[in-house]
C-alpha cells in the first residue's frame, strides 16, 4: 500500500547518522505491517536496513539476530548439530505461513516490534532465553529479555528513540532438548496457541504464546507430572489474559494451552525416559 502521507525516507548508514525520532516518524525494517494498511499519521520512514548489519552471527556464546534479520535469512541458517532445540527455528518461521515475499522481506525485529500476539518470533526468542540488545538515543545500549519487552499486543518497553539493535540467544538454551506445539482453527490460518517447551538438567521450561496476551513463561526444577503443569498454567494464566480476537475465543485457546502443554509434557518424558 502506497503511504501517501510520508514525505521523506532516511537512509542512516551508522548509528551516527540516526536521528533524533519526532511525531510522525517510523522504524521501518522489512515494512511488511507497515506497508499492509494505511498509516496517515506517518511523515517520515526510518529506514534501518540501510545500516548493513550482519543478519547471523553463531559462535560459542550462542546465536545473534540482528533486528533486521529477513525470516528467509534465518530459515536457511543451518546450525551446529548439537544445537538441539535449533530445530524450533524452522517451526517458527513456517508458523508464519505466509508467502515467500513476506518471508524475503519480514525481519526477525519487525515481528517482535509488532508485538502481536501470534508473532512466531516472539515465541522463538522467548522459549530460548532471547535477549534484546536496544540502542538507547543518547549512544548507549540496555539489554532485556524478550519475554519482559513484549508487554501486550503491539506493546513494547521500547522508549522514544530507541532502536532494537539485536537478539542474542545463548548457547545453554540451543542445547536443550525442545518440543513444539501450534494450533490456529483453519489449516492456514493465524497461530491461535503456540507452545514450546523446553527440556535439561536444568529444569523444564514451557513458554506459552499466539493464545495469550503477552507470552508467559513457567520454569520447573524439573518434568511435572500433568497434574501439577495442570495446576500451574491454571495459576499463572488469569481468563483475561488468554486473547480474544476472531482467530480464537479465549475458552478455546485456554483448552488448547492445557491440551498442547500435556502433549509437550509428555513428549520430553519419552524422550527423557
Amino acid at each position: 500500500m502506497d503511504l501517501n502521507a510520508v514525505t521523506a525516507v532516511l537512509r542512516p548508514r551508522g548509528r551516527e547518522e540516526l536521528p533524533q525520532e519526532r511525531a510522525g516518524d517510523a522504524w521501518l525494517g522489512g515494512g511488511t505491517w507497515l506497508f499492509s494498511e494505511p498509516q496517515p499519521a506517518l511523515r517520515r520512514l526510518i529506514d534501518l536496513s540501510s545500516l548493513g548489519w550482519n543478519p547471523l552471527r553463531a559462535d560459542a556464546q550462542g546465536l545473534c539476530i540482528a533486528a533486521t534479520c529477513t525470516i528467509v535469512n534465518l530459515y536457511s541458517f543451518e546450525p551446529p548439530a548439537h544445537w538441539r532445540a535449533a530445530s524450533l527455528i524452522a517451526e517458527c518461521c513456517r508458523s508464519f505461513l505466509a508467502s515467500f515475499k513476506i518471508w524475503s522481506m519480514a525481519t526477525v525485529g519487525g515481528n517482535v516490534c509488532l508485538a502481536l500476539p501470534a508473532g512466531p518470533m516472539i515465541s522463538l526468542c522467548a522459549a530460548l532465553d532471547g535477549e534484546c540488545v536496544v540502542w538507547t538515543p543518547e549512544g548507549g545500549e540496555r539489554r532485556e529479555k524478550v519475554i519482559d519487552f513484549v508487554r501486550g499486543p503491539r506493546e513494547t518497553t521500547l522508549a522514544p528513540g530507541e532502536v532494537l539493535r539485536a537478539i542474542q540467544l545463548p548457547a545453554a538454551a540451543l542445547l536443550r532438548r525442545a518440543a513444539f506445539r501450534r494450533a490456529s482453527l483453519t489449516p492456514l490460518g493465524r497461530s491461535g496457541v503456540l507452545l514450546i517447551g523446553t527440556l535439561d538438567e536444568e529444569g523444564f521450561a514451557l513458554t506459552v504464546t499466539a493464545s495469550t496476551r503477552h507470552p508467559v513463561r513457567l520454569d520447573f526444577p524439573a518434568l511435572p507430572g500433568r497434574q501439577a503443569l495442570a495446576e500451574r498454567l491454571a495459576g499463572a494464566i488469569p481468563e483475561d489474559l488468554y486473547y480474544d480476537d476472531v482467530h480464537g475465543a479465549p475458552d478455546w485457546r485456554r483448552h488448547m494451552t492445557g491440551l498442547l502443554a500435556e502433549e509437550i509434557r509428555e513428549e520430553l518424558a519419552e524422550a527423557d525416559a
